[in-house]
């Protein structure tokens, strides 16, 4: 039996790391290295070589190899040409690896490969599982493959993970001073030959707006440290990416390094059976010439560029201006209003300025609100227009010092675009990256609409686009359907979203497909009234504003961008376009689809709880619904703003409250409240497992009786039940029926006779005149000895038998009185005790028992 741990020919300080981090986890394998290594190895290994135990691989007999661990590559051609000769499918075959899947790996092996910056970290973590010790010698050399792969943590790769690593090496004496030596990349005088050599060579091409170098040449000596010679020509040349083909003896070898996230060299080096990472990689082209493949090399450049984001993806459009008459007073109030920093300054169409927030609180300090704009604004203008890209607008924003930039077409103002709009994109972007290739965040939902929507839904959204495409208005749906299509939840409440007249278009709508249209004028909005029974809410999008906290907002008409602004949370300010060609492109400035995954409740603005503390309870119900929680910030804002919740109305507490306690999981709901301090806030002061506990029995009492169920009011009665609890409660008791409950509750809860009962009938006495969900109510709440009897009598009660009423007295002779009452009522009870079971002992019972 022989264990060998081998990794990949020009063996960098992650390969030879994770050799000997492999050798801590299989003592007993003999560790066989490369004779081709890159230069800070070679140089590395010159010093260490008698402390690092290892084996050449000539010196092995590769016939008695049973178990080989491969480590940083998993294409068993990247090894060594020894394996060739080997029969791997007799030989036990582990892989750790942190490189991308791709064609000719290994597939029928044990194969940990995960997405960290080194694999290494990999191996670290198995060590730390197992306890197993390690020396700062070695801690210093794991570090070093940490540190080189994820060019000293900077790599998009670099994950949580291998700073993990890096923490428990430093802990084990990892030497600092080592690393930064040997992972100082100093160029030996032929690499810098070499450098030299590439640079003057180099072509600059031009793709989509990225600058990429492709340097070739061909040299009849094998160099090593073409990697850091390609990093060194990116550094120089300050583009995107750097490719360099170099033939060195009878092979070409081809190294890419990339600056730009729109870069992704794999496609490209997967043409010659290559790999690495989108920004890093190499392919090596056996018993070719340079000459042979430069030409394919460049044929094969534009599959590594990723689509550009332009300023059309970015602007905010239309947008808000100011007239030049417009005083510095009024600039100011709608600068608040809607959150900008600054406006464009518009007259007869043409942008002849822009001022800011500091202009305009420059101006009012010195007395100048009633002033025009126009006196102080910046005639000093930079525009762009919508093919910007990404990187020119970062860079020109950089360059300038400036917060926005006018978009301009055709002479005219069509857009906005902002520091705060390049963020959120690049965060955007980011969030795509991490979602994983596998699952990608979704752009259109085009096809989501038309699988999951029924077809009659669906075929409606094909005639809202055709009304759409005639009006030359864009139209959105949004809303919880949109949400609810990410997470296959049935939902055919369809609402829609216009940048126009909502109502104009609801109008519009009917004369083109029929159906009956209701008009909201007071807010703007209609519903059409389909003939095939939908009823489709037609909202014009719009921005509300808060004048005081926790006040009904004012509205007015806006655009699609800053209605999604206004709702609650991320994952209900998504809109998908229903016009044109861009028919299912899907708007999700706030990356709700990423929270929906990570089932997250993030609320869109830090001050959305103090403006409508309602979204409070629309977060919890949001949480039991979809047994999400709120995110960290989220949560502890609700928490900051709770107090506000006592400015609300009851009305529109109780409105939310209802719509929680219609939610299935009525526990996780009322343990949220709790959590979030709700129920403080009106003073309760019964623990949350008590509460819990008679949620519970609450629920399996109701459940024992099919005429009987439970409402949100039985469920929000609970924490209050500490006796008496009428004044405690009353703000939610807003019907007589509630309060009719309340004090229906209270009054039997003071009798004391009914706790001593054994008899079903006899509790009869009590609680003739209370309902069934007094009774069950006061039992969830309670500990009662004798509620087995209760519960019977409960039962015994629907099927009493009324074999006698007052008319039947009267007929006996009777006089009729009060008497009567009191005498039927008893009749009850003995029927219940079993005593009367027919009428002719019922009229036996009448006789025995009157006076």
């Amino acid at each position: 039996m022989l264990q060998v741990i081998v990794t990949h020919m020009n063996t960098d300080f992650d390969a030879l790391a994770s050799l000997y981090a492999a050798k801590k986890l299989y003592p007993d394998a003999t560790v066989v290295l490369s004779d081709k290594q890159e230069t800070k190895v070679r140089q590395f290994l010159n010093i260490y070589r008698d402390t690092l135990k290892f084996t050449d691989e000539k010196d092995v007999n590769w016939e008695n190899v049973t178990d080989m661990i491969i480590v940083d590559v998993a294409n068993t051609r990247r090894i060594g040409s020894y394996m060739d000769s080997l029969d791997m499918s007799k030989i036990n075959v582990i892989v750790f690896d942190h490189h991308p899947p791709k064609k000719g790996d290994i597939d029928d092996a044990d194969c940990q490969i995960e997405p960290v910056g080194a694999t290494v970290t990999l191996l670290i973590e198995k060590m730390i599982e197992q306890n197993i010790p390690i020396s700062s010698f070695e801690a210093t050399l794991f570090g070093l493959g940490i540190y080189t792969d994820t060019n000293a943590f900077m790599n998009d790769i670099t994950s949580a993970r291998d700073f993990k690593a890096a923490s428990f090496l430093m802990d084990n004496g990892m030497s600092l001073e080592m690393v930064h030596q040997f992972s100082d990349h100093v160029l030996l005088p032929e690499q810098q030959h070499i450098l030299n050599d590439l640079f003057t060579k180099m072509d600059v091409r031009s793709i989509d707006g990225l600058e990429i170098v492709v340097a070739a040449s061909s040299y009849d000596f094998f160099q090593s440290g073409l990697a850091t010679i390609t990093s060194r020509l990116l550094e120089i040349t300050n583009t995107d990416a750097v490719i360099t083909v170099v033939g060195m003896k009878n092979h070409v070898h081809i190294v890419g390094r990339a600056s730009s996230d729109r870069i992704n060299l794999l496609p490209l080096l997967k043409k010659f059976e290559g790999g690495g990472h989108e920004k890093a990689g190499s392919a090596m082209v056996k018993r070719s010439t340079c000459e042979e493949i430069l030409p394919k090399v460049i044929e094969y450049l534009g599959l590594i560029s990723k689509p550009g984001i332009t300023v059309r993806d970015m602007m905010v459009y239309p947008v808000k201006t100011l007239t030049p008459d417009t005083t510095i007073e009024e600039a100011g109030r709608k600068m608040y209003r809607y959150g900008h920093s600054g406006y464009p300054v518009v007259q007869e169409g043409k942008l002849i300025g822009m001022v800011t927030r500091r202009d305009l609180d420059k101006a009012n300090h010195h007395g100048l609100g009633h002033a025009p704009v126009k006196a102080y604004m910046s005639t000093n203008l930079i525009t762009v227009t919508e093919e910007k890209t990404l990187e020119e607008i970062q860079q020109l924003i950089i360059e300038r010092n400036i917060g926005r930039l006018p978009v301009i077409r055709d002479g005219k103002l069509v857009g906005i675009i902002t520091r705060t709009n390049i963020i959120e994109k690049m965060h955007e972007l980011a969030l795509m990256e991490e979602s994983g290739k596998d699952q990608p965040l979704k752009t259109n939902m085009k096809n989501d609409l038309k699988e999951q929507l029924e077809h009659d839904a669906f075929s409606l959204l094909e005639k809202i686009r055709q009304t759409a495409e005639q009006a030359k208005i864009d139209v959105y749906l949004v809303g919880g359907i949109v949400r609810d299509l990410f997470l296959h939840v049935p939902n055919d409440d369809i609402d829609i979203v216009v940048e126009g007249s909502g109502i104009d278009f609801a109008k519009q709508l009917t004369e083109d497909h029929g159906g009956e249209v209701v008009i909201h004028e007071s807010f703007g909005t209609a519903t059409w009234e389909t003939k095939d029974g939908f009823s489709i809410d037609v909202t014009t999008s719009r921005l509300e504003y808060y004048d005081r906290p926790a006040s009904l907002p004012d509205v007015e008409s806006s655009y699609v961008a800053e209605d999604l602004q206004r709702r609650d949370f991320t994952i209900n300010a998504m809109a998908v376009c229903l016009t044109g060609e861009k028919f299912g492109d899907l708007m999700d400035p706030y990356n709700g689809q990423q929270d929906l995954r990570d089932g997250n409740i993030t609320i869109l603005h830090n001050l959305s709880f103090v403006e409508d503390p309602t979204r409070i309870l629309r977060a919890v119900r949001f949480e039991t619904r979809f047994e999400f929680l709120m995110d960290k910030q989220t949560e502890q804002l609700a928490l900051q703003s709770i107090s506000t919740m006592r400015n609300l109305s009851n009305q529109r507490i109780v409105d939310e409250l209802i719509r929680i306690f219609k939610e299935d999981n009525i526990a996780r709901a009322m343990m949220r409240l709790y959590d979030v301090d709700f129920w403080k806030q009106y003073n309760v002061g019964i623990p949350l497992s008590d509460v819990i506990e008679r949620v519970k029995k609450l629920r399996v009492l109701f459940d024992m009786y099919e005429h009987v169920e439970p409402d949100w009011f039985h469920y929000v009665a609970i924490p209050f039940f500490n006796p008496p609890f009428h004044d405690a409660i009353k703000e939610f008791a807003l019907t007589k029926k509630e309060m009719k409950f309340v004090r229906a509750v209270e009054e039997f809860f003071r009798m004391d006779g009914w706790r001593q009962t054994e008899r079903s009938g006899d509790i009869h006495a009590y609680a003739k005149p209370f309902e069934d969900d007094v009774l069950l109510f006061i039992l969830s709440v309670s500990s009662i000895e004798n509620e087995k009897v209760i519960l019977q009598y409960i039962e015994n009660r629907k099927k009493l038998e009324q074999y006698i009423t007052g008319a039947d007295l009267i007929l006996r002779g009777l006089k009729p009185g009060a008497h009567f009452k009191e005498l039927l009522l008893q009749l009850e009870i003995a029927t219940l005790n079993k005593e009367v079971t027919t009428k002719e002992e019922a009229y036996a019972w009448i006789e025995a028992n009157i006076q």
